[in-house]
């Protein structure tokens, strides 16, 4: 209730002009909205997307092309996998430097005033309006859309999985990250386990709870829908070099559906059993 709270307070800022002209995109897109898999798909920091009004937050072209805007290759993966699985998905579309779609409203790095040591001009000395002008046109809208879109998916199956999908930078802060994949989670292991071993068995370099962990700020878009709803969950991160080409993409899509395929068959046959 309260988080329903927040989000009816940022929708309704009293000052601050609004962002998002009429001809640009909502922040946010469903894909493959008839998927019957018993799984729902997500991407927080599918684009790059700005809107007119931001000028760039102050950035050069090349730096809003770097990894501290998006998750690079994040959708594509996302949208193959939804292919895969024949599950919907929902994918932002605004930055991450206007907002952090995977972050609670009083995080400090929600919208960050630097990131990866890049200064973001336009994101210093934000009014409380302007921030909430932030939260009501664009994160608030896409955390709408993957509610609605999982209580579809819940009235179509008993307990749904969250699958987040993210995409981490090979280097971070001078410091090379050994990892292909990252898994995610905080405290139900359902999914996070069997996936983290099926991966494993295929010789990959897979990450419990790094590079980032599920039980730190990176959980929140998990705690807010899966937790909530008492949902087996698990956020993937799959490092950047390897998916920001179209083939990279396609290889990892297979090898990440496969992996998901296998161990939600297997979700489902536990939870099949649990039922009366």
């Amino acid at each position: 209730m309260a988080e329903a709270q927040e989000f009816a307070q940022a929708a309704a800022p009293d000052e601050a002009p609004p962002l998002r002209a009429a001809d640009e995109p909502p922040p946010f897109e469903v894909y493959n909205e008839t998927g019957a898999a018993a799984v729902l798909l997500v991407c927080d920091h599918a684009s790059r997307f700005l809107p007119r009004a931001l000028g760039g937050l102050g950035l050069s072209e090349a730096e809003l092309c770097r990894h501290i805007a998006w998750d690079i290759g994040a959708a594509e993966v996302t949208k193959g996998l939804a292919r895969h699985l024949d599950a919907p998905a929902v994918l932002s579309h605004f930055s991450r430097l206007i907002v952090d779609a995977n972050r609670a409203h009083d995080d400090t790095t929600l919208i960050p005033a630097v990131s990866d040591r890049v200064v973001i001009p336009g994101n210093r000395d934000l009014s409380a309006a302007a921030r909430a002008v932030r939260l009501g046109e664009f994160h608030a809208p896409y955390h709408a859309a993957v509610e609605q879109a999982l209580t579809v998916t819940m009235g179509r199956h008993r307990a749904p999985a969250l699958v987040s999908v993210h995409s981490f930078t090979p280097v971070m802060d001078g410091l090379e990250r050994p990892w292909q994949i990252g898994i995610l989670w905080n405290r139900d292991a359902r999914l996070p386990v069997p996936l983290l071993d099926t991966l494993r068995a295929r010789g990959i370099a897979v990450g419990d709870n790094e590079p980032y962990s599920g039980r730190d700020v990176q959980g929140y878009t998990l705690r807010r829908h899966a937790e909530a709803h008492g949902l087996p969950s698990v956020l993937i991160e799959v490092r950047q070099d390897l998916i920001d080409t179209h083939h990279g993409a396609a290889e990892w899509t297979a090898i990440l559906g496969e992996a998901l395929a296998t161990v939600l068959a297997g979700l489902e046959l536990s939870e099949a059993a649990r039922r009366p």
